[in-house]
């Protein structure tokens, strides 16, 4: 079952919150960040991303960096921008988007839990990025980011959230994307300790929605932690690390699109010919057209839109993977006629997130950027989970996970 734990969160002070939170570290480059953080000395991306306060040729990675997110964290602690909770929390975290709001627990996930795979996963990750991450956790000695967790619904949890989201926030803010962001202090004892049992009596596991990398390295980090101290009880916080538990269903994926380069030497006609052994292609015109279900596709190229129906057999439903339409997608295009067989390492591939719209595919086409773009129909949470439980892996940039956590809401301390 899965252990969660309260935690002295630091928070930041009610009327700063709104100009402090950013996006993750991960979804914007630092010439980004800098522009968003530009004349706010508030903002969080200081801590998460402090190579924009350094010349813009420094190394992301080198020591000065991490110092200087240090630097910048401790600043705001001993400025009292941050300060701590009297006694150890849970929060609540809302998030509202599209008229839609999700409610996430947060809470500390346990090392060891990731470890022995009580906390499920359904990525890879990436070595650099995962010491990176860990080389933030080191310096700092903070999980100053949550990462975003799923876990079976449970109605006594639900029971508990209500009744503190029925009173006003402590925090509650819009961001410029319009999402409204609110955040309530669980501190009742009662309250508290129900949440612990109800983990650990009711919830086998719990799923890395998104942040593999940051989930990786906050328990390698715990890990290192341990084997350095030789007088380890293993209730030290650094055994713990900071996630924002969203019940399953209250989550919303988006596709997760693909643009080509080139057509691996092929016309136009030859490349539609060799398609159509595995699709029904249909013209759809000038107007973006928009998959509506599971392995129907849409294709942009040569300024037409194309609806893509996969035929039986090329697909298995009965197979976590296989019935994956990015799977499908890379079984009977990418790789056998495009050639492209590695996602990771391809060049001549990129991946476009459907929060920017399908109009962002016909830009990058019609730009000439790109020869083709691939509409895919989102992912399932009920997918996710059965190949999670199965114990496979995703295929790269499957899953789009919107709103994002906004970081800085409140942070977590290993000592």
């Amino acid at each position: 079952m899965a252990i969660i734990k309260p935690f002295k969160g630091y928070r930041p002070v009610k009327n700063l919150v709104a100009s402090i939170a950013s996006r993750p570290y991960d979804v914007l480059n630092s010439e980004e960040a800098r522009e968003e953080a530009k004349g706010n000395e508030n903002s969080f991306y200081h801590i998460v991303k402090p190579e924009i306060d350094l010349p813009a040729d420094v190394d992301h990675y080198s020591d000065r960096v991490y110092n200087k997110g240090k630097e910048n964290l401790m600043k705001v602690i001993q400025d009292g921008i941050f300060k701590e909770d009297t006694s150890p929390c849970y929060y609540i975290y809302a998030q509202t988007m599209w008229g839609k709001t999700q409610y996430g627990l947060v809470g500390c996930a346990s090392v060891e839990d990731y470890l022995n795979e009580v906390i499920k996963k359904h990525e890879l990750t990436r070595p650099d990025k995962e010491e990176d991450r860990k080389n933030h956790i080191r310096v700092t000695n903070f999980n100053a980011e949550p990462v975003f967790f799923a876990y079976p619904d449970n109605t006594k949890i639900d029971a508990i959230v209500a009744r503190y989201i029925a009173n006003p926030a402590e925090f509650d803010f819009k961001t410029n994307d319009g999402v409204g962001h609110q955040l309530w202090v669980i501190n009742k004892q009662e309250d508290i300790q129900s949440i612990e049992k109800i983990f650990a009596s009711e919830v086998p596991f719990t799923y890395v929605a998104d942040g593999h990398h940051r989930t990786a390295a906050a328990a390698h980090v715990g890990q290192e932690r341990k084997k350095q101290n030789s007088n380890h009880t293993g209730k030290e916080e650094y055994n713990y690390f900071m996630a924002v538990h969203f019940p399953a269903s209250q989550l919303t994926i988006i596709d997760y699109n693909r643009v080509v380069t080139d057509l691996n030497g092929l016309s136009k006609e030859q490349f539609l010919s060799m398609i159509s052994e595995g699709y029904t292609v249909s013209e759809k015109g000038k107007e973006i057209y928009k998959p509506s279900k599971l392995h129907e596709f849409s294709m942009y190229i040569d300024g037409k839109w194309y609806q893509l129906e996969a035929k039986p057999g090329t697909y298995n439903d009965n197979d976590p993977i296989e019935c994956l339409d990015v799977t499908v997608l890379s079984k009977t295009i990418l790789d056998p006629i495009l050639d492209i067989k590695d996602l990771r390492k391809s060049t001549r591939i990129d991946f476009v997130g459907g929060i920017r719209g399908l109009g962002e595919l016909k830009r990058r086409v019609d730009s000439g950027e790109m020869v083709a773009a691939f509409a895919l129909y989102p992912v399932s949470m009920k997918q996710l989970i059965d190949i999670a439980d199965s114990g496979n892996i995703m295929p790269p940039k499957t899953t789009w996970f919107e709103p994002k956590l906004r970081s800085g809401l409140v942070i977590h301390c290993l000592e």
